[in-house]
């Protein structure tokens, strides 16, 4: 039995709802293309529970949903434990004969899975998606992690100090201390040029140039502000490091116990066996390209 339900026009940010409908069969046997049922449902955790159980209560099987922004998620993580769930382009399902509606949506989705015209979008296992969802995220707070940066050269610009010129890491070991040193205003450009370390020293009487300017209070405090925040996002950013670590490590498969197969068109005696295609060594290869 293919029952189907649409999660695309029939969910709208403003309505908050779901518009479902399930198909049953005509016990009498005058309407070929089954009884369908349409009904409305809200978009809480409980309210998607009572779908999954007005869907289960006559046996339904398949699930069919077209894709809009990213309300199909909470709907589709819900279901896919239990049913099978088509995930369809809203390019595919397009024209609905008549006026358009939500259940009119829902009704022609129906059709097209019980003529099996309905091509299922791939997705991700959980793993992969939650994988994902992580990797998203901190690239996310890399990306801000550098306009954070550049906010930083910019109030040394503003304030007549030209570390950048000098130091090819502003955010560097030399070119932190010289920060906190800037923050506090305690010393004088000579003072905060012996902070350099390493190739840095070779330029102090360039950098001590470079650190004199006109520093106020409120330069001072629009760097503390922003070191801070760059010190938060360097620790989210470790800590999604080494969850999305974990994950790579829970995807991969098990390295194999047996001994390889050495038959005919088997691994070559004296090779050494490839090791398995995991997560991590797909990223590994990827980085070579």
């Amino acid at each position: 039995m293919d029952v189907i339900f649409t999660h695309g026009a029939g969910l709208d940010v403003h309505k908050k709802r779901v518009t479902a409908c399930r198909v049953i069969p005509d016990p009498t046997g005058q309407q070929a293309e089954g009884i369908m049922e349409v009904k409305d449902f809200g978009t809480m955790t409980r309210d998607l529970l009572a779908l999954a159980d007005w869907l289960a209560a006559v046996g339904v099987t398949h699930v069919a949903m077209e894709s809009t922004g990213e309300y199909w998620r909470p709907v589709y993580n819900l279901l896919e434990g239990d049913l099978t769930v088509f995930l369809v382009n809203a390019a595919h399902v397009k024209q609905v004969p008549g006026r358009k509606t939500d259940k009119n949506d829902a009704r022609w989705l129906a059709k097209l899975m019980r003529y099996g015209l309905l091509q299922a979008s791939f997705i991700p296992p959980q793993g992969q998606r939650e994988l994902r969802e992580l990797t998203r995220y901190r690239t996310k707070l890399v990306q801000e992690r550098s306009r954070e940066v550049n906010r930083v050269q910019g109030v040394l610009e503003r304030a007549t100090i030209k570390l950048a010129a000098v130091a090819t890491d502003v955010m560097g070991v030399s070119g932190r201390a010289i920060l906190a040193a800037l923050i506090q205003g305690r010393a004088d450009p000579a003072t905060m040029a012996e902070l350099a370390r390493g190739r840095m020293r070779t330029k102090l009487p360039l950098l001590e140039q470079a650190l004199t300017g006109v520093v106020r209070a409120h330069h001072r405090q629009l760097l503390a502000i922003q070191l801070a925040h760059i010190d938060f996002l360097d620790e989210q950013i470790e800590s999604l490091s080494a969850e999305i670590t974990r994950c790579l490590t829970n995807l991969s498969p098990a390295e194999p116990s047996e001994a390889p197969d050495e038959s005919v068109g088997a691994v070559e005696r004296g090779a050494e066996p490839s090791p398995p295609m995991s997560f991590s060594r797909a990223v590994t290869l990827l980085d070579t390209l």
